[in-house]
């Protein structure tokens, strides 16, 4: 047990009104404090420990300036809310976050009255807090009543095309909405595109700072008599620097850009816009991602696993295979080197996606457009459309922010764009946001569409290049989040045949057919069923669109039983084999069909084994399903 930090302000704080008590001084004491806390708790549980050290002080000094839960504080993706969680009641669950039946990683509605807006992706804080802006102006029911919305967004995060819209409709509405651009110029991945660029040249001109907070302050909050020349002296400003704002365009007043790190600052400015404010405003605050521990670390501590908070290394288990991420991003290099056409497409995810490596062989044909899902997809059609070969490479819970794009721009168009789909089904620590569980069904839904899984890593090798051949229409392949599971690796990827599965075992009564990776969870089920004088024939599907009709209707005339597995959620292969099965009158003749799918439930964080065990997906479910299904009774009941 890692020794705790003396944090004797932090000991008296029970809730934000708490905070009501401290002098000034004190309230930068308790940030120092508050960020030992956050450091020492992360190093037990591992998490986003960067950003939320990077807002230690604006955290403070938002719950001293403003009233929660009556204030709705939104946090953007919420990756940084560990230190707002530790003022708001649940410091003594801090040790718990991320864990199974502890704290979520997020804000989270249901776990708390001051996490007043879930998130965990980015770019729907400003939309959300407008949202309340309207539900206050127009009497809405609160529980905690309604106060002022903060939305505090990062700078990577406003970038999103979600923001802009937000921003372009509170302008318009004129509401009391206050926005806090958290700017620290280091999202995940260096900061990439125009958004980033214009905000560096906003504070770029340090000479003229004392000028711009008078001149481009926000008019409003200044005395009538000055509010005149304020007005012409900020139209001098525009003709003489980079002057005047896109967020004034919008119709924001801006105030900024401020140290995010400076107490007395930001108390000033968030104890005058709440007084002043009378329409939407936005607060530019600069911050350092990691400050006052991982500032210096190339990722600045976004996500970390538990770490020795003197050496700061990182407690992770030895690999005993290689990860399904580096599988892809080795088999697409190791394509991209005999095609110059291929290329590579990710939204902020370069190191998630394995595609940074690609980047480093490839810098020409590697490109990261910023959180921009939709962007990213249309963009790998314009790439299809030109000659390219484009592989769209998303987490699948990102890609559903995609999904028109997919449709209207990929799909309709029958264009060949390849989707990697990385972190497909359940991935552990982060949740139900995180799940990549619906990505099979939205996919195999469009017509014309080639959706695989791969069942190992060596599958995935051969199901880049099988993307790779698919040139007339689009396709996509998933894989999970984690190590593969020791199989021999190919040296080189072949194509599959478009739509043919594969045998794995030969039995009898009952087929089991696998689409994924619940492979091996298969293959230890079928080890206990033989025991007991079972023995399941294993297909590995391979394909859900197109599906193997003739192994499945082959499977289904010579067992008495056929049971699908997936790593998603109903509607997806399963269904898909269901229609064919009842299409050709199979079901007529009297065959026990089952579909084990993920339930109909959100399943919160846990280890990967444990979320599939309230799944019941883990081999012992496949086996307690083979039995039922064959109406073999089972003396004793498994715990």
């Amino acid at each position: 047990m890692s020794q705790r930090p003396d944090t004797p302000l932090l000991d008296r704080v029970k809730t934000p009104a708490d905070l009501k008590q401290f002098s000034d001084g004190d309230l930068t004491r308790l940030a120092h404090e508050l960020r030992a806390e956050t450091i020492s708790a992360v190093s037990e549980t591992g998490g986003h420990l960067g950003a939320g050290l990077g807002v230690v002080e604006l955290t403070v000094a938002l719950h001293a300036v403003f009233d929660a839960p009556r204030d709705k504080l939104i946090w953007d993706v919420s990756h940084q809310c560990y230190p707002h969680k530790i003022l708001t009641g649940r410091r003594d669950r801090i040790r718990t976050l991320r864990m199974k039946d502890g704290l979520s990683g997020f804000t989270k509605r249901s776990e708390s009255a001051y996490d007043p807006f879930g998130a965990a992706h980015s770019s729907t804080s400003i939309s959300a807090a407008l949202g309340f802006a309207v539900a206050r102006d127009l009497g809405g029911d609160s529980p905690t009543g309604h106060g002022d919305a903060i939305a505090v967004i990062g700078d990577g995060s406003i970038s999103a095309g979600m923001a802009y819209e937000a921003l372009n409709n509170a302008g318009h509405l004129k509401k009391r909405l206050i926005v806090i651009l958290n700017d620290n110029e280091m999202s995940i991945a260096p900061p990439t595109g125009a958004m980033s660029a214009y905000l560096s040249r906003l504070y770029a001109g340090a000479p003229f700072q004392e000028f711009k907070a008078a001149a481009k302050g926000a008019v409003s909050l200044l005395p009538e008599p000055f509010q005149e020349g304020a007005r012409r002296a900020k139209e001098l400003l525009k003709s003489v620097t980079v002057g005047g704002t896109l967020f004034e365009e919008l119709g924001f007043s801006y105030l900024g850009p401020i140290d995010g790190h400076d107490m007395e600052q930001l108390l000033a400015v968030l104890r005058t816009v709440k007084d002043r404010a009378d329409g939407p405003i936005l607060i530019h605050a600069i911050t350092k991602k990691g400050k006052g521990y991982a500032e210096d670390r190339p990722d600045r501590g976004h996500a970390t696993a538990k770490f020795d908070l003197v050496t700061g290394k990182q407690q992770k288990a030895p690999s005993n295979a290689p990860s399904y991420t580096k599988v892809f991003a080795q088999s697409l290099i190791q394509e991209a080197e005999d095609d110059s056409h291929i290329t590579a497409v990710t939204a902020a995810m370069p190191d998630g996606t394995g595609l940074n490596l690609f980047a480093e062989r490839f810098p020409n044909r590697c490109f990261d457009v910023g959180i921009a899902e939709q962007h990213a997809v249309t963009f790998s059609a314009g790439m299809a459309a030109g000659g390219l070969k484009p592989f769209c490479t998303l987490y699948s819970t990102f890609l559903q922010r995609g999904y028109d794009q997919v449709v209207h721009d990929v799909a309709i168009q029958r264009l060949p764009v390849r989707f990697a789909i990385d972190r497909a089904g359940l991935v552990g620590a982060d949740g139900a946001t995180h799940a990549g569980s619906y990505d099979v069904a939205f996919l195999t839904n469009l017509p014309g569409f080639v959706v695989m899984a791969a069942a190992d890593e060596a599958e995935l090798v051969h199901m880049v290049r099988t993307a790779l051949e698919i040139d007339d229409r689009p396709s996509a392949f998933r894989f999970p989040r984690g190590e593969g599971v020791g199989v021999e690796m190919p040296e080189r990827g072949t194509a599959i045949e478009i739509g043919k599965g594969r045998m794995i075992a030969e039995g009898n009564r009952v087929a089991i057919l696998s689409f994924g990776t619940r492979l091996k969870e298969v293959r230890e089920a079928a080890e206990a069923l033989t025991q007991k004088g079972i023995t399941p024939t294993i297909a590995d599907a391979r394909f859900a669109k197109p599906l193997d009709r003739e192994l499945i209707l082959q499977l289904a005339r010579h067992h008495e039983a056929l049971i699908t597995i997936e790593e998603g959620a109903v509607g997806g292969f399963g269904s898909h084999v269901a229609q064919l099965l009842a299409e050709e009158g199979v079901f007529d003749t009297g065959l026990k069909y089952r579909s084990m799918v993920l339930p109909d439930i959100f399943i919160d964080q846990a280890s990967p084994a444990d979320m599939y065990a309230v799944a019941q997906m883990n081999a012992e479910d496949i086996e307690a399903k083979v039995l039922s299904t064959l109406g073999v009774e089972v003396i004793g009941k498994r715990a």
